[in-house]
């Protein structure tokens, strides 16, 4: 097979010497496919962990031949000329660009390890001192909620009622289980009526968050288990850079003076 394409490179150089330019891998017609796109795509190719042999190579030479040839009768159609092919293309030279600067931004400004730790110390207190394990019940209306109540004041059983009427689909089906969990990783109105409950008790009033009503049961409580830095050192150095991209996208703004037509 290589030996082959071999054989074909051969004949196509001997038939055409003089159409080759130093910076050229081929030409189609007259015109020259760059050196610096066969280039790219073969660097590209190995960066994902792709041999590129000889036949990679043949194969990278022919789909650009192709593509120009695709690429050469839609010009003469005008295709290229028609309003929604010259809006994309302007789009997807500002998103490529866009795309560079932000990956050039993030390189120039790497996140230190300094800043990550001090970001783990805020983690840490953000997640507080004690985990809880509980269930739930959300309901769309106060009067739902506090219908739910009372029939658990009278024996009703908790994880039946959450599987019949919980809007959670995460959890109605276990019966309302939550597992264990920080007070900060949910909204505060419910954070805040777990954290006043005792072990085994039942919300006496239901707490309302933007999601609905919620009748809650505490399962247990017990000291605090943060993930090790380790563990969520890559999410913090992402949420930092995040927020530098965020404050860079604000400056801009701050600069800019922009006229927005109505």
């Amino acid at each position: 097979m290589k030996f082959t394409q071999t054989l074909i490179a051969v004949a196509i150089l001997s038939l055409a010497p003089a159409a080759f330019a130093a910076d050229a891998v081929a030409t189609v017609n007259g015109k020259q496919i760059k050196q610096s796109v066969y280039d790219y795509i073969a660097k590209d190719a190995a960066s994902r962990g792709q041999k590129v042999d000889d036949q990679v190579k043949q194969a990278i030479t022919n789909k650009l031949i192709d593509s120009e040839l695709v690429y050469q009768e839609a010009q003469k159609l005008g295709l290229d000329k028609q309003a929604d092919y010259v809006a994309r293309e302007e789009l997807s030279r500002r998103e490529l660009l866009t795309s560079a600067y932000l990956q050039d931004f993030v390189k120039k400004n790497p996140i230190s390890d300094v800043d990550t730790k001090a970001a783990y110390e805020q983690y840490k207190k953000a997640y507080g001192d004690k985990e809880y394990s509980a269930r739930h019940i959300l309901v769309k209306t106060e009067a739902e909620a506090k219908d739910i109540i009372a029939q658990l004041g009278k024996g009703a059983d908790f994880a039946k009622l959450a599987k019949e009427k919980s809007m959670d689909p995460g959890s109605k089906d276990k019966g309302g289980d939550l597992g264990w969990f920080s007070p900060a990783t949910m909204v505060k109105p419910f954070s805040d009526a777990v954290a006043g409950l005792q072990k085994g008790a039942v919300s006496a009033t239901p707490a309302q968050t933007q999601f609905g009503w919620h009748v809650i049961k505490l399962v247990d409580s017990r000291s605090a288990q943060p993930l090790a830095y380790d563990k969520v050192k890559d999410g913090l150095q992402k949420n930092l850079q995040q927020r530098n991209l965020e404050k860079m996208m604000s400056d801009l703004r701050t600069k800019a003076k922009i006229d927005i037509s109505k």
